[in-house]
């Protein structure tokens, strides 16, 4: 009997010491990445506030490149009254306004990507979305209530809890809109994570725990809205856009990864 109680301690030692392994290799991620971490915003002087947080974007390439959801970026600046789109780099009281220029967008995909002059910011590094699984441990890091609280990035962790196509065949015909006849014309996979995501976080990256490397960009509200068009109530399912999209356009804009 002892001996049956001593092997349960034991089991039950060696998967604390798992989990506090996992727990310190997330923080550690974080640590590494938030830096690449930004606020997606628009600046007005005649306004108040004059910077209007809009979603989340990650640096990429050399650094001075960050990519966010294309619904993020707003359809017309209001340059007449000096309406600018900038990014917020830094957390807390250190944080800082840059002016930002769009570069490349991928409607499809909703992805764009946009980029600022002078000082880069850390980038992140592309992973391959044929690598991931479902069941892979993910995290994301963003603005989920964009800064009503103040610029600070917030993490959320889940699993890759399925692996599907961005839009599913309708029965009845009045439910198919424009958008999603395009989707299932030109199909492609999504991920569908189970933890929770909200339009702040549109633009954040998707990283593996451990490595820190990018594997998709959170979509909360385009897929949503292509996805699960057809249910009376929409679920709370969090998605995201394989990085291999990603790839793409910033081989289509010519930008070293």
């Amino acid at each position: 009997m002892k001996r049956i109680i001593l092997s349960v301690m034991a089991i039950n030692m060696c998967a604390f010491g798992l989990g506090q392994s996992a727990i310190a290799s997330l923080a550690d991620t974080i640590e590494k990445i938030k830096p690449s971490i930004v606020g997606v915003c628009t600046h007005q002087t005649t306004r108040r506030p004059g910077t209007k947080l809009m979603g989340t974007g990650f640096a990429v390439g050399n650094g001075t490149y960050f990519v966010t959801n294309a619904h993020v970026l707003p359809e017309v600046l209001d340059e007449e009254n000096k309406e600018t789109l900038c990014v917020i780099v830094g957390t807390g009281e250190s944080a800082k306004v840059r002016p930002a220029k769009q570069i490349q967008i991928d409607h499809i995909h909703d992805l764009a990507l946009i980029a600022i002059s002078g000082e880069p910011v850390p980038a992140m590094v592309m992973g391959h979305t044929e690598k991931v699984r479902e069941g892979d441990e993910i995290a994301f890091t963003g603005f989920p209530i964009g800064a009503v609280l103040g610029v600070y990035p917030v993490t959320h962790r889940g699993i890759v809890s399925a692996i599907s196509p961005v839009a599913i065949p309708v029965v009845n015909p009045k439910d198919l809109d424009v958008r999603m006849i395009r989707r299932l014309r030109d199909p492609f996979d999504v991920f569908q994570l189970d933890a929770t995501a909200y339009p702040g976080n549109s633009g954040s990256p998707v990283y593996h725990v451990e490595t820190g490397k990018v594997v998709g960009v959170i979509n909360k509200v385009f897929v949503k809205e292509t996805k699960e068009k057809i249910l009376e109530n929409p679920s709370g399912i969090t998605y995201a856009i394989p990085v291999s999209h990603v790839r793409q356009l910033l081989e289509d804009a010519k930008i070293p990864y």
